[in-house]
């Protein structure tokens, strides 16, 4: 077990990003994704150690817009068909964040990788 000299955040989507993506291709009835659905594919963002509530509101709030655009492309490439304003209040009307403190790796085995992340990196994934 590795502690990480960071915090998390989880993403979670609410019900109005659920309607958002199911508007998107409209289907009827039981076709349409439930909200329990789409939480099973929320994210966790590594950030820095955060320590203080009002230090965390601030970081999320100077880097709400990637958030935002990140949750938004994994169901959705074509920007056209986002939301016509990506602000404050649709991030907060669109996701439920969840800090943690602590961020620790349980996997003994695997060394951390990392790599940038791209939009065809979000897309390959979501793909698979």
């Amino acid at each position: 077990m590795k502690l990480l000299n960071r915090s998390a955040l989880s993403v979670r989507p609410t019900q109005h990003f659920v309607d958002w993506i199911n508007a998107l291709e409209p289907t009827v009835g039981d076709d349409d994704l439930a909200l329990e659905d789409v939480e099973r594919e929320s994210t966790v963002y590594l950030i820095p150690e955060m320590d203080t509530p009002e230090n965390l509101d601030a970081f999320v709030r100077e880097r709400y817009l990637e958030i935002l655009e990140t949750e938004l492309r994994a169901w959705e490439e074509d920007e056209r068909q986002w939301p016509e304003t990506l602000d404050w209040s649709l991030f907060q009307r669109f996701v439920r964040v969840e800090h943690s403190y602590l961020a620790i790796d349980l996997d003994n085995e695997a060394a951390l990788e990392i790599a940038e992340v791209d939009d065809s990196m979000l897309l390959e994934t979501d793909q698979d």
